[in-house]
């Protein structure tokens, strides 16, 4: 739906600028009946955090794209935009799309206003807002540029007299995530160069498998990425980390590291480079240990720190103290 006149509206008055489609006009009462009152409509919840550091938003995205080799996906858009909150809803609610934004891409909702706030971060990227309207994509690479914008009406499903609004199209939606996502990489590349850079740096290898699904995989990758846990793991470990759903293949290295041993994952080990010997792995005495939450897991842990040679008893009671301050269970 062509948007162009509606925004020279909302510009021209603000008043305009409610939540489509608006509701019809209420009948005049007959004479000697009761005046109709007007329907209330419950405020839809806030998308957009109107509050936010925009930058912000995406130098963090960027940050986590980059080290999952992923795409950032801007949304700009505003509370009042129905159409924006349609949008949403089938980033939210439609199951094939809820699973590629999950899969590859991190998503970053960016509030625009009245069309008087963050306009040149949107111009910077190539997006004209005035002249297509919100909601507007935008897909930034992991070195934050943009290498696609999206105007959304295109993306809308047909409109009939009886649905005048009938939102957008999933299948368009996905087919316009699919073209944009970033290729994936080789599973045996990408180990044989973190092996590569532990040589040359005298260290060893933290290799670790995990899936976008999995709850536990990001709950270790999360900690591992702590301001507090990074500075030490980097005095022993090259950090490597095998997707075995978005590389290609993933799941035969997996086989390949961990052999016929049977457990979930976050799975992970301690690799010396040269000679490709496992030191340690987070296979535990009840099995794999996954993220190591409980405290018998998180003993486990401690024992393979032992193998280290550049993490101290104070480093490693560090560690301790981080990961018992984590809650049980993934959010």
């Amino acid at each position: 739906m062509k948007r162009s006149l509606g925004l020279v509206l909302i510009a021209a008055f603000p008043a305009l600028a409610q939540t489509a489609p608006s509701a019809p006009a209420t009948p005049a009462p007959q004479p000697g009946a009761p005046a109709a009152q007007p329907a209330t409509k419950p405020a839809k919840p806030a998308t957009y955090d109107e509050k936010a550091d925009a930058k912000a938003q995406i130098a963090s995205a960027l940050a986590k794209a980059k080290k999952e080799n992923r795409r950032v996906l801007v949304q700009w858009g505003a509370n009042w935009c129905g159409w924006c909150h349609k949008l949403h809803g089938t980033f939210t609610g439609d199951a094939k799309t809820k699973r590629v934004l999950m899969y590859e891409y991190d998503l970053v909702l960016v509030d625009i206003g009245r069309f008087d706030k963050n306009m040149d971060l949107a111009a910077s990227y190539g997006a004209d807002l005035r002249a297509s309207g919100v909601p507007f994509l935008t897909v930034l690479d992991a070195e934050g540029k943009a290498i696609a914008n999206q105007e959304t009406g295109a993306l809308e499903l047909p409109a009939s007299k009886e649905e005048p609004y009938p939102g957008h199209d999933a299948a368009k939606v996905v087919a316009f995530l699919e073209a944009h996502k970033a290729p994936y990489l080789d599973a045996s590349a990408v180990l044989a160069a973190g092996m590569e850079r532990a040589k040359k740096e005298n260290k060893r290898v933290f290799l670790h498998f995990g899936a976008p699904w999995c709850g536990w995989c990001h709950r270790l990758e999360d900690w591992m990425a702590r301001p507090e846990v990074a500075a030490i793991l980097d005095k022993e470990f090259v950090d490597v980390k095998i997707d075995e759903d978005r590389m290609i293949g993933g799941k035969d290295v997996e086989k390949s590291q961990r052999g016929d041993v049977k457990g979930g994952i976050p799975w992970f080990a301690f690799v010396d480079p040269a000679s490709g010997e496992k030191i340690a792995t987070s296979d535990g005495p009840k099995g794999n240990v996954g993220f190591p939450a409980q405290p018998d897991e998180i003993e486990h842990f401690m024992v393979m720190l032992k193998a280290c040679k550049n993490i101290t008893a104070e480093d490693a009671a560090t560690l301790k103290k981080t990961l018992e301050s984590k809650p049980e269970k993934p959010q």
